[in-house]
């Protein structure tokens, strides 16, 4: 951040209903009040719901134990399949269209259902992925990526906006639900490694048996929204009866279109864009990189993608407090400079233990990023749009997080996966400086 940039990049924030080309302004409160149910639900809550915040981490957990278990299952889909490195990149692709898919939907959706259905949506949506996973053919294992996208796009965007919402510490909550999402790509390579390298003496392949697990943790996730958000699971959108559906729909357009004017909007979602692209690209890649390109064991440089979750949870425990105590833009910027001479370590020396020692702690360094973004974002964005705008933003982000790992793949088929290094490197700066990009501000009060 330049010392020169004023403390907002729009002259004031203004609510969205200003900003439409003709005066709405009486439907407009009618509008909010059937277009966020989110909001309209943290408004209702206690100071700290602590149901609801488990329940709320345990999703990110399941996203997390869902993308840990891709990257070190790849050399096993490769074989069982037969295919290369670009077909992986349809998982990817199909991941992507499920996020575009939840971006252009989740503002009608938002529209006509509650928060608790939004999450039960979202996590029965993961759970029939899992379910589908351990048997057909290989198409058919990457529809169940575009399934598993789209849920975890409804589900954590607006667990997200709901704990980002809250008035005790939210930045505090969001370190809590993201260390979650990061525990969970810590224990996923863990599970996919260990059960991978057994023998399978049934019809299925050892490593389909990896989504078994999921299976279950995906039915825990379903039970767990029913009950603690059963305030809103069964209930009713406010003013629904009120308003018809045709026109429910066209002010939820309205107010995305207004809101996607801003300038803002845009550069901290390009900052997640560029930020989860390299980071779901290295931990995806980086298990067939060591062993294709430096020649490492399979059975044991499967676990390094846990080495850079772990240090992706510590980093999200251990760095969020310092981070918001001595300026959130300033030390995300320090940050990615010590990452990517991280990441010009691990690029420049061909020892697998020092590339692995370097890849954890780019997972430390990057593990406050997310929540951090999301502090400052609701910091900056009008109040009335929240749930709307941060959930624009958060599935932006994930569609970053699919399409460059296939972008990468289709790369690799021609040029080889050794182009893993210089990707993630300009991915790393892109995102520094969309984020330098964003406006300073100060803590907002209210």
């Amino acid at each position: 951040m330049s010392a020169s940039q004023t403390v907002l990049a729009e002259p004031r924030q203004v609510p969205m209903t200003e900003l439409e080309l003709q005066p709405v302004s009486r439907d407009a409160d009618a509008s909010m009040a059937a277009t966020v149910p989110p909001a309209d639900a943290i408004a209702r809550e206690s100071a700290t719901p602590t149901w609801k915040l488990i329940v709320a981490g345990f999703s990110f957990f399941c996203a997390g134990v869902n993308d840990g278990t891709l990257g070190p299952l790849i050399p096993y889909i490769l074989s069982t399949f037969h295919i290369g490195t670009g077909e992986i990149a349809i998982i990817y692709g199909t991941t992507f269209c499920g996020w575009l898919l939840a971006a252009v939907t989740n503002p009608i959706l938002t529209a006509h259902l509650t928060l608790g259905q939004l999450l039960g949506i979202g996590a029965a949506l993961q759970l029939l992925s899992q379910c589908l996973r351990p048997w057909g053919p290989f198409p058919l294992f990457c529809i169940t990526f575009f399934l598993q996208a789209l849920g975890m796009a409804y589900q954590d965007s607006h667990s997200n906006t709901f704990v980002s919402g809250l008035k005790n510490v939210p930045h505090r909550w969001l370190g809590f639900i993201h260390a979650c999402y990061a525990l969970g790509t810590f224990v996923g390579p863990l599970i996919a490694t260990g059960i991978a390298n057994t023998q399978s003496s049934g019809p299925i392949e050892a490593w389909r048996l990896v989504y078994f697990i999921l299976i279950g943790i995906g039915v825990a996730n379903l039970a767990g929204v029913a009950v603690a958000f059963r305030d809103t699971f069964w209930g009713r959108v406010k003013d629904k009866q009120s308003q018809p559906g045709s026109r429910r729909n066209r002010l939820a357009w309205q107010e995305m279109g207004a809101l996607l004017k801003l300038k803002v909007i845009w550069l901290i979602s390009l900052f997640y864009f560029f930020e989860l692209g390299w980071c779901t690209t290295a931990g995806g890649w980086v298990v067939e990189f060591l062993t294709t390109v430096r020649g490492g064991d399979l059975s044991k440089v499967g676990y390094v993608p846990a080495g850079f979750s772990g240090g992706l949870f510590l980093g999200r425990l251990l760095l969020a407090e310092p981070t918001f105590r001595f300026g959130e833009q300033r030390m995300l910027l320090v940050y990615s400079a010590l990452t990517a001479a991280l990441q010009l370590a691990f690029w420049l020396q061909p020892n697998i233990i020092a590339s692995a020692t370097a890849l954890s702690l780019m997972g430390f360094l990057f593990g406050p990023f997310f929540a951090t973004g999301m502090s400052v974002a609701s910091k900056i964005l009008p109040k009335e749009s929240q749930a709307a705008s941060l959930g624009f933003i958060f599935v932006l982000a994930q569609a970053g997080g699919a399409i460059f790992p296939s972008i990468t793949g289709l790369i690799a088929t021609s040029a080889g996966v050794a182009v893993l290094q210089p990707i993630v490197l300009a991915l790393i700066v892109a995102g520094a400086v969309f984020w330098w990009m964003v406006p300073k501000v100060s803590d907002r009060s209210d």
